[in-house]
């Protein structure tokens, strides 16, 4: 593909929220798309449209990461034109540039077939030369990368993600954000006035099987706590089930792991604003919740315990809700939710091993989990 060039007049015209265009070093990229995503709002970039934001991406204050960086290059369109001598000059550049990148790829072939070290082509984001097809299903792909499969689903990239061969069983693997309050608002709704019902009958005690003696009647008027102890206690299952199912590392020779964690949480991180994959799709949800239902009923029968699973429920809708709204909302600055996006981004793009937390960072703390203040504040 033939190179373009730009004048600093044409960047300048590209200053708006619908054709936004930067500069860093000489090359020009159209960030239009995704002005929208920065965690840092709209207008942040906006304000610095037309001109070179190198020295803003570099810090201090905000030290943008590696990947942030990778991730800028999805968005290339051409080179910062200069005068013909200089410009015959850079294109010379370029040829040798492309031999040398030539040469790069067929020493990465070699590596690639020995499974020795990380491919050089990994850290592109050039979906023509990644270590995967993209034009195929990924999720019977990546269980083959082995060694280098964490590496590279840690690499993000701005491109929708197919996971199965049957159009059917794709279908049922994404959906559209408003369809988990719109199939688990009703069930809420539906089991809070079921069990304040119960309750408000008077029969519910706490410790009957020890003696009823010393039982405690619980009243319609305890439901609230007991919905609230669900919420809280979701708020835990949340961050456990993020931190070590989710993240789990997966051994590099069980291409069976591999494809679970891909299927699970891996094709989030490669492709963190596919839409259609932000929340949990109704049809396996539905599943999960059967079975958590299930426990409650074991450990804790009757209303009492149908109260704080109605709780963790809803405390399950609005974590997906949140996390929806972190990858696609704009948050005002200095809000709640802005300072959760910050920290949800850093946990993306630089920092996978901590900030577990999407709801709240509140469980990051007595785990330890929590993305260091320091760096926090002058990478975000």
């Amino acid at each position: 593909m033939e190179k373009r060039y730009f004048t600093i007049a044409e960047v300048q015209e590209n200053t708006t929220v619908d054709s936004c265009w930067i500069i860093h070093g000489r090359r020009v990229y159209d960030v239009s798309s995704f002005i929208q995503r920065h965690p840092g709002g709209e207008q942040m970039i906006v304000r610095r449209a037309g001109t070179d934001v190198s020295r803003d991406m570099a810090g201090p204050p905000h030290r943008h990461s590696s990947n942030a960086h990778r991730w800028l290059q999805q968005y290339y369109i051409g080179e910062l034109s200069t005068d013909c001598g200089a410009q015959e000059e850079e294109e010379e550049e370029e040829e040798i540039f492309s031999q040398k990148k030539q040469a790069v790829r067929e020493r990465s072939t070699a590596n690639r077939e020995s499974n020795s070290v990380m491919d050089a082509r990994c850290k592109s984001v050039d979906p023509d030369n990644d270590l995967v097809n993209w034009n195929k299903p990924l999720l019977w792909q990546v269980g083959n990368l082995r060694e280098k499969y964490d590496e590279w689903v840690h690499q993000p990239v701005d491109r929708p993600i197919r996971l199965f061969h049957s159009d059917f069983i794709e279908a049922c693997s994404k959906t559209a954000w408003y369809m988990v309050p719109l199939v688990w608002t009703p069930v809420v709704i539906f089991f809070s006035w079921y069990c304040y019902s119960e309750l408000a009958q008077g029969n519910t005690r706490l410790f009957t099987s020890i003696t009823t003696e010393y039982s405690i009647p619980v009243h319609q008027y305890y439901f609230p706590f007991l919905f609230l102890i669900g919420m809280f206690l979701w708020s835990l299952v949340e961050y456990l089930i993020h931190r070590y199912v989710f993240h789990m590392k997966p051994p590099a020779s069980n291409y069976y792991l591999i494809t679970l964690h891909f299927m699970l949480h891996g094709q989030h991180h490669k492709s963190p604003f596919d839409g259609s994959r932000l929340v949990f799709p109704p049809v396996p949800a539905s599943l999960v919740v059967m079975l958590f239902l299930a426990a409650f009923h074991l450990l804790a029968p009757g209303a009492v315990g149908m109260s704080i699973f109605v709780g963790g429920l809803c405390g399950y809708v609005v974590y997906d809700m949140i996390h929806y709204y972190l990858h696609y909302g704009s948050p005002k600055k200095g809000s709640y939710l802005y300072g959760l996006k910050a920290y949800h981004v850093k946990h993306h793009f630089e920092h996978q091993r901590l900030g577990f937390g999407i709801t709240s960072r509140f469980w990051d703390y007595p785990f330890h989990t929590v993305i260091p203040e320091e760096i926090f504040e002058k990478s975000h």
